[in-house]
């Protein structure tokens, strides 16, 4: 055992290279968290807004605003990221690195934040809405005054659970040049045969994950004012 992680620390591709690809990847992800919270809330809320049942219905918009999102969800990230690589290039002038991948990883988190945004904001009582337009409150306040208020701990949960996928989708990324753990574990632990950076590089990403499901349950108790 000792002699194994003797071995394993003076790895060059683990001392010098996984603290960089570590951080890479915690780039990615932010910036790709952040960027799908900023487009999938809004969507989300439109769906809502739009379906039967909302503050506006809208069958022809919510049925295009649906087909939207489902296509965006259902396409492979592989297949995604190599379709927008045109994109990709042209938003960031290049189509490799962590900066490149933010494009693709937020193209396919937006639909997928956008679907639980929709399905934390249904979980809201009628009767607190009704309450609220009774009341005289505009849509704008009902919409974040009531339904985004009320379902926070949903929102915040969505996120989590779309911060976790960004993860898994980074890791994906890497077989294409985008850098980060992925990246690491495929160009060192599978093509050079060092399978001790394999499990390094595993053992990051699940680490990472249980502390990202562990802070978004703590945020959601926080803000379950119910």
């Amino acid at each position: 055992m000792g002699d194994w992680l003797s071995d394993l620390f003076s790895n060059p591709a683990i001392t010098d290279r996984l603290p960089e690809a570590t951080l890479e990847t915690l780039l990615m992800v932010g910036w790709s968290a952040l960027l799908a919270a900023v487009g999938g809330l809004p969507l989300g809320l439109w769906l809502h807004t739009t379906g039967p049942g909302g503050l506006r219905p809208r069958r022809s918009v919510n049925a295009l605003l649906s087909l939207v999102v489902n296509v965006g969800r259902s396409l492979p990230f592989i297949i995604l990221a190599i379709a927008l690589i045109p994109f990709t290039r042209s938003v960031t002038g290049s189509a490799l690195g962590w900066q490149a991948a933010v494009v693709p990883l937020t193209v396919g988190a937006i639909p997928f934040f956008a679907r639980l945004v929709e399905s934390a904001v249904r979980e809201v009582p009628a009767g607190k809405v009704e309450a609220a337009q009774l009341a005289g409150a505009s849509r704008a306040q009902i919409l974040t005054g009531v339904l985004v208020r009320e379902s926070l701990p949903g929102l915040v949960s969505g996120f989590t659970v779309t911060v976790i996928a960004l993860v898994s989708y980074s890791a994906m990324a890497g077989a294409i040049g985008a850098g980060g753990l992925g990246f690491l574990a495929i160009s060192y632990g599978y093509n050079r045969f060092q399978s001790d950076v394999m499990i390094v590089c595993v053992i990051v990403i699940v680490l990472l994950v249980q502390l990202l499901q562990t802070a978004g349950d703590l945020i959601a108790r926080a803000v379950d004012h119910r």
